[in-house]
């Protein structure tokens, strides 16, 4: 019975990496996007898209470390019950994924309009924060159950 605790675990982070890997995809093709445009119309291409491209990689981290400090040593430890690990885990694990993907469309429309504008780049980077916060609630919350 125990191994379904090891999975919710497994499986937070593997969700958290998997919402990461769409946001760095849609937040890349934005930033590929804004560059091309600048490129067509002369413009230099600024380098600090690349932040919000890589915006969405910090969830699974956070799937990381919930998975190693917390639900991995309570379920070993008799702390967590399996079921209970399993379910936090799939839980944690879809509120980092769709973390990460609102981030990588925040960070998409960033990178446009900086591209577009040269401007901005701090209220951007607020709303992509914003994103951020969800996956690091759900982190704590998760490590406080």
């Amino acid at each position: 019975m125990e191994i379904w605790g090891y999975i919710g675990a497994a499986v937070c982070m593997g969700i958290a990496a998997i919402g990461s890997a769409i946001g760095i995809g849609i937040a890349g093709q934005g930033a590929i996007g804004a560059w091309k445009r600048c490129y067509v119309n002369n413009k230099p291409a600024p380098f600090i898209l690349t932040v919000f491209a890589g915006a969405p990689l910090t969830q699974t981290i956070y799937g990381f470390l919930l998975m190693n400090i917390a639900l991995k040593p309570k379920v070993m430890s008799g702390e967590m019950t399996p079921g209970f690990a399993l379910g936090l885990g799939i839980a944690s694990g879809l509120a980092m994924c769709f973390s990460a993907i609102a981030q990588g469309k925040a960070g998409a429309a960033g990178s446009d309009a900086l591209g577009e504008t040269g401007k901005g780049f701090a209220q951007y980077i607020m709303v992509v924060g914003l994103c951020e916060s969800v996956a690091l609630f759900a982190m704590v919350f998760s490590l406080i159950a």
